[in-house]
């Protein structure tokens, strides 16, 4: 069984990475395989709405999306991580998000049955708002969704500040123990 957890911070290493590696440990103690894909440095494009998914599953904008929507297809369960600027996903997070989407929905519904949700770092406010975009984005594409001992938010501003977080990363790593919980139940 495997999950793979998607950090959409332009920062490598920050606190985004920080707070989905908690999530991503808990999985490998339950006997999940895991892999952690920045976004930062790769070239996500927004989608164009060219409708070429809607007859094939492919993109023909030539970036880095297509090879992680297939790493995405293979896994078992699927964390979105992100950000808040200006109140929201990264603009990464989000284009990554459409085009994804976009694939998957109009190609069978890809991504139905399996398990995954959100994580998101705020300096101070707009977690609550980018929480649910997020997750807005597994529930119309049929995920199951597992919850924690709080909504998977966590503070931190300067790289590694959301290390001194204890409730959020205690909710990332619950997070994660769950989803490993739920994988092993609907997987079978």
């Amino acid at each position: 069984m495997k999950a793979i957890a998607i950090t959409g911070s332009p920062r490598k290493n920050g606190n985004t990475e920080i707070l989905t590696r908690h999530a991503l440990n808990a999985m490998e103690e339950e006997g999940l395989t895991t892999e952690l894909i920045s976004l930062a440095g790769l070239d996500i494009k927004p989608c164009t709405a060219c409708t070429v998914c809607s007859n094939e599953e492919s993109c023909p904008i030539e970036d880095d999306l297509f090879p992680i929507y297939l790493k995405m297809k293979d896994a078992d369960a699927i964390i979105l991580a992100s950000p808040v600027y200006f109140g929201s996903a990264s603009g990464q997070m989000k284009s990554f998000m459409d085009r994804a989407g976009y694939i998957a929905i109009l190609n069978d519904r890809a991504f139905e049955g399996k398990v995954g949700g959100a994580l998101v770092v705020a300096r101070r406010a707009g977690k609550n708002f980018t929480f649910a975009q997020l997750n807005y984005w597994f529930q119309i594409l049929g995920f199951y969704i597992p919850g924690s001992t709080y909504w998977n938010v966590a503070f931190g501003h300067k790289k590694g500040e959301v290390e001194q977080d204890e409730e959020g990363l205690k909710t990332a790593y619950n997070f994660g123990k769950n989803i490993a919980f739920l994988v092993k139940k609907v997987m079978a």
